[in-house]
Order: structure tokens, then C-alpha cells, then sequence
């Protein structure tokens, strides 16, 4: 019967159950990767807010993951200058133009005299007059090198109001060039030209014309090829790509006049393509070089958001085999080290290429030490093989330590070359003399003292962190300035970074034990910044101890507006510090050699020399050196003779030599007082 063939009602109601689980299973996982996401989006836009916080300027900030289509927006709308930026809209005209035969493709252009205005670029400086160059060229030289001189030919031939017209079609009414660069005379726009300089945006639009050209939506498919190729090019790192993986593709332009930096592209990641534009002005911080505040601003931004959607632990933090196709650093270490272990050598050439002959020899010395003989290296080989070194492991270039000189004699008061300078007594903390030492200053490494005692605070509750594996992060890695050369994904026991850091002065190694610190103190699940909670903490130690005019921004000292304090706070400092045995012990350590662990499971030896040369000199007993442009050349040290104990601070001397020199005429002076106060001599 054909009724028979039909579903009982049981069965119905079986069905009918199985689809609402499958529906509230999906639905379940919907939401689940929803509210996930929604609290990954949170958690981005609480990191990147805090670093706006942080900042002295303006800034507006667009962001969006092309493949996600995950967006932080901050200020986008607002009117913001463009500084050199404005010369992406150009490069769109121009490849408009072109496509629609305005321009001819062979064009060549003869540089006129007239044409050549200074800042950046090579034209104005390294051709002469007359010298015929191909427009395509003109236009590759004005984003490769932001050459301004090559980006004013080229609107000559595209014209000013043409670029404004173009953006204006596309609904990019305020992304607009002005005038010319360094040509206010040719100003089209004179009130936004005084406003906003030679260009103008806002981060939405500066957003929404990169997605276009993603998308290849301003001209055609081979057109905008080429334009990516020209902002692939840009040659400025300071910016966005400043702390980003170097696999990391980026196509963008940059701009910078004074208080403005700007920086936008378009960057190819493992997760696909994100676009990023940052926008600052009225920045208080001005200063050309690596240390400026607002481009250290664009590459913690675009740092935070690549680590974001690849969150560390990432591959490059993890173990990795080494076998046929690998290559690298770790590589060469591996040919270094088969071909000194080897009888007979096998002379592999150290090309950092895992080929077929580092196999053969993997498999060699697998043999003889009972290993799998898999041509493979993993942890059993690098335990098996020993200490390796890399070819840049400062132990290779490092001299050896002089012998101690003799110590100085009691001397007169100095002529000195510092900015300032405060000479106290260490054991009453009594100020003897001084000279503009309650101004604040910047004060460079001697910042690193404070990072030092913040670890020894812990280590009087539980020694045993000593012994804690302090990993270096890809942010710690990437930190500019002195550095301990201890690479992304290795470690050091908490007392040898105690020693990178105050030895060779480790801007690498402030970073890691601040992120440790942090870390340990906000707990694994907090979404906090561990780096900015620990330098909150550096704050309210100085705050403790009584360093009343000291404001910290970082645990290393690279230049900030903010970061700032005085001889008077950083003897107070020097004062506690040296309090403390293992800390008197690690700054009056003239050399330091230790162990580095590999997340592969290789061992590397490092050395570090202090960087106090007083050391060199008996008689001295520590303690920080610090250099920045900024700052200039600081000591802050200490001396014991004839009982007498003696803190000296120099900040801002005119050189290296200098500041040791005018630290030991002050420490020689100080030895014929009485350990009385007295006025500072005329």
C-alpha cells in the first residue's frame, strides 16, 4: 500500500527534532564566532585607543581587513593634512590620464632649473638642468622617494584642479592638492593651503581610495598594477612597516613636514589584505630621526593590528625542523657547526640553503651520535650538537677587556660640558653640589635603572624568579636602538636579561622584562597591554622612592615628549639601586657571557660589555650610561674612596668621552670635601 511507504508521525517528529538541533547548532556556532569576533573587535580597539591616548597630538586612524571586512575607525572624518601623502592622488590622475590618451605613454620631459625645490627626493640635488627624463620615471621617483621636485612636473602635466576634480568624482570631496610643493604661489585653494599645507584628507577617504584601488575600480586592471608596484616601492620604513614581520608586503605612501606624519597602504599578510591609513598633526613631539613619537605611533599601530588578526604565539615563536628547503640564519648556524664537528669536514658552503649536501651531512652526524637518521634536525640534534653561533653573535666582535687603570686623584672643581650634573653623597643621599639639577630633562638608558628595580622588588618575595625564562617577543625584537641581539623566540633566564639590559644597555631586553612583568602581574586573561601596564608601575615605584619630578613613558628610554626626570630624581634612584646586592653586582660586571635558547632547542652564547668605561678605572662601581639625540650623552655612576661613597649624574654632555670625563673630575672633586651640603661653586 502506497500509505505504507509514507513516514509515520514519529518519524516526522524525529525528523522535524534533528533539523531544530542542526538549526540551533548552527545558530550556536554562528553566535559563538559572532561574539567572538565582537570581543576580538573590542579588544583591538581598546589597544589601539590606548596608544592614541598616550599620544601628544592628533590623530585620525582608518583600518579595515579587506577579506573580514573587520573595520576600527577613529576621527576618520576629520580634515587632516597630508604632508607628502597627497602624492597618491596624484599618481591616480596621472595613470587616468594616460589611460585616456591626455598624456602620451612616451612622454619625456626636459628638468628645467625652475622645476627644482628642496626636501626630499634626488632630482633637485643629483641632476642638472636640461637632463630629459621619462614621465613614467618623474611619477616613480615622486613615491618611491617622495621626490617633491618630480611630484611638481608631474602636475604641471596633469594640472592642480584636474587631481581635485577626480576626487571629487569619486565622492573624495576633501582629499585635495592645494598647490604645488614648496610653490604656495600656485595655490588653487589658498585658505585650505594655510590650513592644511599642500594637501588635505580625511582617514575615510584616504581608506576608501586604497580599497578602490584594491579592487581596481580607478583605472584599469594593468594601470593599477603598475600603481601598485610604484607605492610597493615607497622607500620609507620609519612609519607603518616600522615594526611589521619583513615578509609583510607594503604599498603605501607616507608623508612628514614638521608636526604632521602621515602614512597609508595597502599591506599583504598570511591573513590577506588590510588597509591602514594613519593620520597625525599638531604633534608635540617634531624631531627628524628614529625616535620620533609620531611615527614610533604609526608602527605600533599597524603592529597592533597585524598581531591582531596573527596573534602570538605566531609560527615564527615556534619550534621549527630544519630539513631539505629550509633556510636562513639557523641554517648557516647548522653548516657552521656540522662542518667544525665533522671528521672529516664535510665543507659545506654556509650559504644559509638546506640543500642536499646539509642533508647528507645531517645524516652523517645523526649516524654517529645514535640519532634517527631522518636528515631532519629537531631539538635531540641541537642538543647533540652543542653551543652554535650565529654569524652576527656580538662574541665574534667584541675585544677583549682592558686592564684596570689605576685609580684617579682627588682634583679641583672641573670645567664641565653637560647640561647638568648633581654630585651627592651615596651614603647620606646629601646633595654636595649641582648645576641645573632640578630641571627636567631627557634621560636616555639611565631609564633602564628604574626597569632594574622593579624586577628586584619582585625577586624580594620570590627569589626563585631568577631562574624564570624570560621569551624575547617579535615586539621586543623589533625595538630600535642598543640592543642584547637576542632574536624573536628565544629566551634568557630573568637574571642574564638583567644583565643585557644594564650591560650593553638591551632596549630589546627593557621590552621583554616589562612585557613579563606585565603579564605576570595582569594575569593571562587580561586584554591589557602588559609593556603599558608595567611602565604605569615604573611610575608609581618612582612616586614611592620619592622621584617627584620623574614621569616614565617606557621601560628603556627611546626618546618620548613625556618621558622625563632630573640629576636630583636619579640619584634617588641610583641610590635605591645600589641598595640592592644583585643589582650593585650586574652594573659593576665588566663583561657577562651567557647562554641563549632557540624555540628550536639550539643553544647560542652571547657576551655584553658594560657600556660604563668608568669600570675600566679602579675606584668605580657602576652604574648607567644612556645616549640619545634628545637626550645627549648621560652617566650616572658611582665611586668609593677613602670611604667616601659618591654619586655622580651628567645628562646632556657633548659626547661620550665627554660625559666620562666630566663624571670623573665631579667624582675627583668630590673627594676633597667635607660630606657637607654647600652651595654649588660660581
Amino acid at each position: 500500500m502506497i500509505w505504507e511507504l509514507l513516514p509515520t508521525r514519529d518519524a516526522i517528529r524525529n525528523r522535524w527534532h534533528r533539523l531544530i538541533q542542526v538549526v540551533l547548532f548552527l545558530l550556536a556556532g554562528f553566535l559563538s564566532g559572532y561574539l567572538t569576533r565582537e570581543s576580538l573587535a573590542q579588544d583591538l580597539a581598546q589597544r589601539l585607543t590606548s596608544l592614541i591616548d598616550k599620544h601628544h597630538g592628533e590623530v585620525a586612524i582608518a583600518i579595515k581587513h579587506l577579506k573580514t571586512g573587520d573595520t576600527f575607525l577613529y576621527r576618520e572624518t576629520e580634515v587632516m593634512p597630508t604632508a607628502s601623502l597627497i602624492k597618491f592622488p596624484i599618481l591616480v590622475e596621472y595613470y587616468k590620464q594616460l589611460e585616456n590618451g591626455l598624456i602620451n605613454v612616451d612622454c619625456v620631459v626636459p628638468l628645467r632649473e625652475e622645476d627644482k625645490v628642496p626636501g626630499s627626493g634626488i632630482l633637485t640635488e643629483h641632476f642638472s638642468k636640461g637632463t630629459l627624463l621619462p614621465l613614467e620615471t618623474v611619477a616613480h621617483l615622486m613615491i618611491t622617494y617622495s621626490d617633491n621636485t618630480a611630484t611638481n612636473i608631474v602636475l604641471d602635466k596633469v594640472g592642480i584642479s584636474n587631481v581635485c576634480k577626480t576626487m571629487a568624482d569619486l565622492g573624495l570631496h576633501e582629499t585635495q592638492i592645494h598647490s604645488k610643493v614648496f610653490r604656495r604661489d600656485t595655490s588653487i585653494a589658498v585658505e585650505r593651503s594655510q590650513k592644511y599645507g599642500s594637501g588635505s584628507t580625511t582617514a575615510a577617504e584616504m581608506l576608501r581610495l586604497l580599497e578602490m584601488l584594491h579592487l581596481k575600480q580607478l583605472v584599469s586592471d594593468n594601470a593599477s598594477n603598475t600603481m601598485m608596484k610604484h607605492l610597493l616601492s615607497c622607500d620609507d620604513k620609519t612609519k607603518l612597516l616600522r615594526f611589521l614581520p619583513g615578509e609583510v608586503k607594503g604599498y603605501h605612501k607616507s608623508g612628514a613636514v614638521n608636526e604632521c606624519r602621515t602614512d597609508a597602504g595597502l599591506f599583504q599578510t598570511p591573513s590577506g589584505w588590510i588597509a591602514i591609513v594613519v593620520l597625525t598633526n599638531r604633534n608635540a613631539d617634531k624631531s627628524w630621526g628614529d625616535t620620533n613619537a609620531a611615527e614610533i605611533l604609526c608602527g605600533r599601530i599597524a603592529e597592533t593590528v597585524y598581531e591582531h588578526f596573527h596573534p602570538l604565539p605566531t609560527d615564527s615563536l615556534q619550534p621549527k625542523l630544519l630539513k631539505l628547503g629550509s633556510n636562513g640564519v639557523l641554517v648557516e648556524s647548522l653548516q657552521s657547526a656540522l662542518n667544525e664537528q665533522l671528521v672529516p669536514s664535510p665543507g659545506l658552503t654556509v650559504d644559509g640553503d638546506f640543500g642536499g649536501m646539509t642533508e647528507k651531512a645531517v645524516i652523517q652526524f645523526q649516524r654517529e651520535k645514535g640519532l634517527e637518521e631522518n636528515g631532519v634536525v629537531d631539538q635531540a640534534m641541537w642538543k647533540s650538537l652543542g653551543e652554535i653561533r650565529f654569524n652576527d653573535d656580538s662574541s665574534k666582535q667584541l675585544a677583549d677587556v682592558p686592564e684596570i687603570e689605576p685609580a684617579d686623584a682627588p682634583g679641583g672643581m672641573p670645567t664641565l660640558s653637560c647640561k647638568a650634573w648633581l654630585v651627592t653623597d651615596a651614603l647620606t643621599g646629601k646633595p654636595l653640589a649641582g648645576h641645573r639639577q632640578n630641571e627636567r630633562l631627557d634621560i636616555a638608558s639611565t631609564t633602564k635603572m628604574m626597569t632594574a628595580l622593579m624586577v628586584a622588588r619582585e625577586l624580594e618575595t620570590d627569589p626563585a624568579l631568577l631562574e624564570t625564562p624570560i621569551l624575547f617577543s617579535r615586539r621586543a625584537d623589533s625595538t630600535p636602538g642598543s640592543s642584547t641581539t637576542i632574536r624573536v623566540g628565544e629566551s634568557v633566564a630573568l637574571r642574564d636579561a638583567l644583565y643585557g639590559l644594564l650591560l650593553p644597555s638591551g632596549n630589546d631586553a627593557g621590552v621583554a622584562i616589562a612585557e613579563w612583568y606585565g603579564a605576570r602581574k595582569l594575569g593571562e586573561k587580561s586584554s591589557l597591554d602588559p609593556l603599558e601596564h608595567f611602565t604605569e608601575c615604573m611610575n608609581e615605584e618612582a612616586l614611592r622612592i620619592g622621584m617627584q619630578a620623574t614621569s616614565f613613558r617606557n621601560p628603556h628610554g627611546i626618546t618620548h615628549p613625556e618621558h622625563k626626570s632630573t640629576c636630583e630624581d636619579l640619584a634617588v634612584l641610583a641610590s635605591n639601586l645600589m641598595q640592592i646586592p644583585l643589582l650593585r653586582e650586574i652594573v659593576a660586571t665588566r663583561r657577562y657571557s651567557t647562554l641563549v635558547n632557540g624555540p628550536e632547542g639550539y643553544q647560542r652564547r652571547l657576551v655584553w660589555n658594560n657600556t660604563n668605561r668608568l669600570l675600566d678605572r679602579q675606584g668605580y662601581v657602576g652604574i648607567k650610561t644612556g645616549t640619545t639625540d634628545a637626550a645627549g650623552e648621560c652617566l650616572v655612576s658611582m665611586s668609593e674612596y677613602d670611604g667616601k661613597k659618591t654619586i655622580v649624574v651628567v645628562l646632556g654632555a657633548s659626547g661620550s668621552a665627554a660625559r666620562f670625563a666630566d663624571a670623573r673630575n665631579l667624582h675627583r672633586w668630590a673627594w676633597t670635601v667635607d660630606r657637607e651640603p654647600i652651595d654649588s661653586p660660581k
